[in-house]
């Protein structure tokens, strides 16, 4: 039994200081290396955070200035609504005016009046909506005001009449034509 336990003692590992320092070594770099990902990772993470937080903010600029640009585009709008009915009534006048062959100097300054109004709106932003008789009726860009039979066939879901002319101020529908729809 002796001699067996000397082989025994003799197959087994011995181990030496220089192993075991080495271990301690390796086992300190994986916890370094762990430490430096968790670092890298959080680095990572945070900059991702701002970057987020960056973009939201640019977007929020964005979106204020064009919120300010609209508001100061259709500041406006109040004036021009108002206005509406005052060109409706020199449509009507000058429409009246023609059919009166003697009054030729008042229909002059009534239009000359007119043209001054539509050009001083016009250079704020207003612009009519153009609508014929013919076009397809659109219950987005129209306001029906009534149905009547339609005269023709081809008429039939198309604009008849224009009772009131629509308005734009920019790019904002401020008054919907008016129209009469064929059944």
């Amino acid at each position: 039994m002796g001699k067996k336990d000397k082989n025994t003692k003799a197959e087994e590992p011995q181990v030496e200081a220089n192993d075991v320092d080495t271990l301690e070594g390796e086992a300190q770099v994986e916890e370094s290396k762990t430490g430096e990902e968790k670092l890298q990772n959080q680095l990572a993470e945070e900059k991702d955070k701002f970057m987020r937080l960056f973009a939201e903010f640019e977007n929020y600029k964005k979106r204020t200035t064009k919120e300010r640009f609209d508001l100061f585009k259709t500041a406006s709008q109040d004036v021009m609504v108002s206005m509406l009915p005052v060109l409706d009534d020199f449509e009507r006048a000058l429409m009246h005016i023609e059919e009166d062959k003697e009054a030729e100097e008042l229909r002059k300054g009534v239009l000359l009046i007119y043209n001054k109004l539509i050009n001083t709106l016009e250079q704020k932003g207003l612009s009519k909506i153009e609508v014929k008789k013919g076009d397809d009726f659109n219950a987005d860009n129209h306001e029906a005001v009534t149905q009547i039979p339609a005269p023709s066939d081809d008429l039939k879901g198309k604009i008849i009449d224009v009772v009131e002319k629509g308005y734009k101020l920019g790019e904002k529908v401020i008054r919907f034509p008016k129209v009469v729809i064929g059944q």
